[in-house]
């Protein structure tokens, strides 16, 4: 099977919490698992087979899939059968990083979900359509503060001064 090299490397990502829920997933190849029932059971087969693995690739239905767990979440970036595991390890761990950097590194459940707004935002100036736009983290957030900052009294950024406020009293009573 001789295949022409392609942009459109990743063929989806998904995020599940530490029993398999769907937290997020986006799946840019329409063929793929085309329907909802068909992707929710191919994210439980890969969840399955790799949330008490201590490994970083796997190859599920025929589909090479990077993933890395933190606390109670486990991320997930998939590619076809021949794709280079390089270049997807670099989607997961700038999708992962970006997210530290957006959460204040508490990379967590809670915490993704009440932002998850920033969350979609960050996988889509990694990748768009399958295509990898970006793999440093800085440069991303770069982008999504800019795009969140248009709008200086939005939500999040009360809720990012809330939390930063939060963090400082805590700090200052610790010490």
């Amino acid at each position: 099977m001789n295949q022409e090299p392609t942009l459109y490397t990743v063929k989806a990502v998904f995020i599940v919490d530490n029993d398999g829920n769907r937290l997020l997933s986006k799946y840019y190849d329409p063929e793929l698992y085309p329907s909802m029932k068909e992707q929710k059971n191919f994210e439980k087969n890969v969840f399955d087979k790799t949330h008490k693995a201590d490994n970083e690739i796997a190859f599920v239905e025929g589909m090479t899939i990077v993933y890395k767990s933190s606390i109670d979440l486990f991320f997930y970036v998939v590619g076809s059968p021949q794709e280079n595991e390089l270049m997807l390890m670099a989607v997961l761990n700038c999708l992962f990083e970006s997210l530290s950097l957006m959460l204040r590194k508490n990379v967590e459940k809670r915490t993704l979900l009440d932002n998850m707004d920033g969350v979609f935002l960050v996988v889509d100036e990694i990748i768009d359509g399958g295509v990898i736009l970006e793999s440093d983290p800085q440069q991303v957030i770069e982008k999504v503060n800019y795009r969140a900052d248009d709008n200086p009294l939005s939500e999040q950024s009360v809720a990012q001064v809330l939390q930063s406020a939060k963090e400082q009293i805590k700090w200052s009573i610790l010490k």
